[in-house]
This record gives structure tokens, sequence and C-alpha cells, in this order.
């Protein structure tokens, strides 16, 4: 995927333009299923986007929110295997490939009321290079708390189990966002807050699809569905190479796992998700599906 060239003139130092037309210029077809990376079917998404390829995983970069439309990874079983024999270090850091104009700061999060939260995340990543590229703030979005420790983390450990069984997958990653309704923001880069949160799940072995979709409020759940669905939710195609009929059926994937931080704040050691079918979460679901529909 190519970013546009006409978001370039709006930065006015040279080093920034520089920079910004280098990273268009990155290519990383590894990490994509059939090569082909995601695509992103909203107009105005597609402006002011930067690609950036990183050791094991690629992310689009958008201007508006100074932050990641998606994360790819091509996830095997060896990767999962060493991960979790490589020590995690917690640095977060802006990342400076891209424009100061679309870089997320460490200040932006600083007494926020929000995680940072991964999209690859850095349990995936082989090596303490690529697991220290996890880190950058262009893999990072606002998360509650209640998410990310808690049901985000249960479906990474559900993908990644998915992995180790099947030996490789491709993982798509990104947020959602409402834009019939003003997003939260935090800190002076004005980062939105996103609505949900989603992982597309490919596996070739098996020849099957699915998505995670996650609301991130301080009540979070989470519900299974088809990649097709996904994409009317966020404007975004994961696997575009992929045949219809292949992205309109879920695979049986893995359910989403409990996490430490869900079992400790949760008495008897109830179920991490709350039931989909609920009337509260039906409701949500469905008006954000409505005003996210292009």
């Amino acid at each position: 995927m190519r970013a546009r060239l006409g978001p370039c003139i709006i930065f006015g130092a040279l080093l920034e333009l520089t920079m910004l037309c280098r990273a268009q210029a990155a290519s990383c077809p590894q990490f994509f299923a059939g090569g082909t990376p995601p695509a992103v079917l909203s107009e105005t998404q597609r402006i002011g986007i930067v690609l950036l390829c990183n050791d094991d995983y690629a992310v689009l970069v958008s201007e508006q929110t100074k932050g990641p439309l998606w994360s790819a990874e091509d996830l095997t079983e060896e990767n999962v295997s060493v991960a979790r024999q490589t020590q995690r270090n917690d640095s977060f850091q802006p990342d400076a490939r891209l424009p100061r104009t679309m870089q997320a700061l460490l200040t932006d999060y600083r007494s926020s009321g929000y995680d940072r939260g991964h999209m690859t995340p850095s349990g995936d990543e082989p090596g303490a290079k690529p697991q220290d590229q996890s880190f950058l703030l262009s893999n990072i979005v606002p998360q509650t708390a209640e998410l990310n420790r808690g049901a985000w983390e249960g479906v990474e450990s559900a993908v990644r189990g998915w992995a180790e069984q099947e030996g490789e997958i491709f993982v798509v990653t990104g947020p959602g966002y409402d834009p019939d309704h003003i997003q939260k923001t935090i800190g002076t880069s004005r980062i939105p807050v996103p609505a949900v949160t989603w992982k597309a799940v490919y596996d070739p072995a098996g020849s099957g699809t699915g998505a995670y979709v996650c609301l991130n409020t301080s009540h979070p759940t989470c519900k299974i569905t088809s990649v097709a669905t996904l994409t009317q939710l966020v404007n975004i195609d994961p696997f575009p190479s992929l045949p219809a009929s292949l992205k309109d059926h879920v695979s049986a994937m893995p359910p989403v796992r409990q996490s430490p931080y869900a079992l400790a704040h949760r008495s008897n050691g109830q179920k991490l998700l709350k039931a989909w079918g609920s009337k509260a979460t039906q409701k949500a679901l469905k008006a954000l599906v409505r005003a996210l529909r292009p």
C-alpha cells in the first residue's frame, strides 16, 4: 500500500517532509495474507497515512489519530515460543520515523485515565528488538484498563494459542471509531479514544477466518464475528486478497481466555466476558455498526 503523497505538503520542515516520504516508500508484503496489505475503504481514513515496516510487523499510521489504523503480523508458533523467552521491558517511545505532527507522545497518555494498548502485542514478538518496536506509540491506542488488562489480554492469549496449534496465522489488529459522534481525546496531541478494538485472523492451514471485536469501555465485552461484518463495522478489509466466501463465515475460533487481571477483579472467579446477547450490549453494538457503515 502506498500512502498518498499529497499530505506531505502540510509539513513545513524539510526534514519532516523527507521522513514522511521515506516512510511512505516502505514495503513489507511478508506480513500480509497473499502479500496484500489491509485495505482502507473510507476515503477520509486514507488521508495522511504512512506505512511503517518493523522487523516482525507492519503498521499503517494515521495523521488524524496519530496512531495505527491497523497493525499486521505473520504470527508463527516459533515466534510465540521465542517471545515467551524474551524479557519484556515496557519501554514505550514515540516513533521518531514519523514527522512530529504525526507522533503521539508519552505525555499524551500520562494521567489520561487510559492504558497504552498494543495493537500488535509484545507477547507475539520474537526477541528484544522486535519487542522494543512493539512499544512504539505508532502501535498503540488508548484503551480502558478494564479492556487492556482483561478481555484484550484474553484475546491476545487466545490468538497465540491458535498460532501454536496451527503453526502459522495472519493477524491484523486495529481500532474502530464512531464518525457520527465527537470522539473523546487525550493529551495535547488530541489522540481519539476508539469505540472498539478488533483483531482479525486468517488461518491458511485451516482455510478459515474470523475476528474478535471488543467494546473499549469500563465494562468491556467482546464478540467473535466474521471478517465481512468487521469490514462493515470499521471500513477496513484486513484480508483483501481472500475470497468473499471465506470472509463471510467464522472459523472455529478459540474462546477469549481468562486474564490474571480479570480474575483478580471479579468475585468467585466469574467468567471474563458477560453474555454478548444482553440487550444493553446488543443496542450498543447495533448503534456502532450503523454509525460506522459507509
